[in-house]
């Protein structure tokens, strides 16, 4: 698999020379300077390749994430219709700028979710967690959403107005803000009262219609990507299960076997997260890989612990090290590994899949520094060496 590499941009903490000691063949980003819906210029995408390149790098801009879908395409309200064109548009001017897979997600309003950005683990480093108690009582009592108290069982409720009443002041502004920060590398970021007018926005919007407003926009999207040359490729819900009243419509198998049969097109395709899935105890990632594994465009190798039972379909859970969580990452290498092999002995232009080491926990000198979250130096550096060791393992 192609070793890629998450960059958020110049502002990132981690550089261009930092990359390619750590020995990253080609580079994932995107322009997150550009608000959502608009065109991505050629001049932009140009001047994010020349950073990228930085003079004798060597690297290559490989994988757009993401090419943001706005709010109004996904309800289909507003200028959803203009926001579909300007999408289009980018996808020919990453096209002209030899760019041709585009990673994207279709999750209403937070497009991931976490209570904790830094926990402190047992060998003294950090990672992103999220604690069901803590996210119910900011949705039971800092949001005060109605309809709140429905989705949790009493006995959660309980617990989260326990949990709520310890709170200080501080720990309920640190959890106020882990929860609206975003998309990581956005510019954008929510308030409580952003939060609940989009919430009123998406009244009416079930599963089944935001999946409808998905095949609406691929129906849209997908003919003119195919034409370009490029493959663009869905990612799961983070967590897999649904939040604050919203629809989730990409969390299992089932979800991404019915996008890619609908939609049946070499530019329709799937960013394969196991960290997102593997939340859910129903993941089994070599099934996934070898009923699916054609149709998947890029993959994101991340693990994580579930931190207790599920409950009305949610869990607690924290990132874990790449080999150490709930998914079983050599085997799911290894499936990768055979899906690509065939892929090559086909002739497929496209055998080669790009990968990253998704997320990481803060570890050594990561401590040090205030890096986007989920995205150290050394701890995305350790999980790249040894996802590359199964790589090699099973080349």
């Amino acid at each position: 698999m192609r070793q890629t590499w998450r960059w958020f941009g110049p502002n990132d903490t981690v550089s261009i020379e930092e990359m390619l000691q750590v020995g990253v063949e080609d580079v994932v980003s995107a322009l997150h300077h550009v608000p959502t819906g608009e065109v991505w210029s050629l001049a932009e995408i140009a001047k994010r390749q020349a950073e990228i390149a930085n003079g004798p790098s060597g690297l290559s801009w490989l994988v757009v994430e993401s090419l943001p879908v706005s709010e109004d395409i996904k309800r289909r309200t507003g200028e959803f219709a203009k926001h579909i064109e300007n999408y289009k548009a980018s996808l020919t001017n990453l096209a002209a700028a030899g760019i041709e897979v585009v990673c994207y997600n279709f999750m209403p309003v937070l497009d991931w979710t976490r209570t904790e950005l830094r926990r402190k683990m047992p060998h003294g480093g950090t990672a992103m967690a999220f604690d069901l108690i803590d996210f119910a009582a900011f949705d039971l009592f800092i949001l005060k959403r109605d309809g709140a108290t429905g989705d949790f069982d009493e006995a959660l409720v309980d617990a989260a107005k326990a949990r709520f009443a310890q709170m200080d002041k501080l720990r309920k502004e640190a959890l106020l803000d882990n929860l609206l920060k975003g998309l990581p590398g956005a510019t954008e970021s929510w308030t409580l009262d952003d939060v609940r007018n989009q919430l009123a926005a998406y009244e009416g919007i079930d599963s089944e219609k935001l999946y409808e407003n998905l095949i609406a926009f691929l129906a849209e999207v997908v003919p003119h990507a195919e034409r370009l040359g490029v493959r663009l490729c869905c990612h799961p819900d983070d967590p897999p299960f649904p939040l604050l009243g919203l629809p989730r419509i990409m969390s299992t198998f089932s979800d991404y076997a019915r996008l890619v049969s609908e939609v049946d097109s070499p530019s329709n395709g799937i960013t394969f997260c196991t960290g997102s899935l593997g939340v859910r105890p129903d993941f089994d990632p070599v099934s996934f890989v070898e009923k699916l594994g054609s149709k998947i465009h890029f993959v994101h190798l991340r693990n994580t612990s579930r931190d207790g039972a599920m409950r009305e379909g949610k869990t607690s859970f924290h990132e874990a090290a790449h080999l150490e969580g709930d998914t079983d990452m050599a085997a799911t290498v290894r499936a990768l590994m055979a899906e690509q092999a065939s892929r090559r002995d086909a002739g497929r232009i496209d055998w080669q899949i790009p990968m990253r080491p998704d997320h990481g926990q803060d570890l050594l000198s990561d401590l040090a520094i205030e890096g986007m979250p989920g995205y150290p130096l050394v701890g995305r550096m350790r999980g790249l060496a040894e996802l590359r060791g199964l790589m090699a393992a099973y080349a």
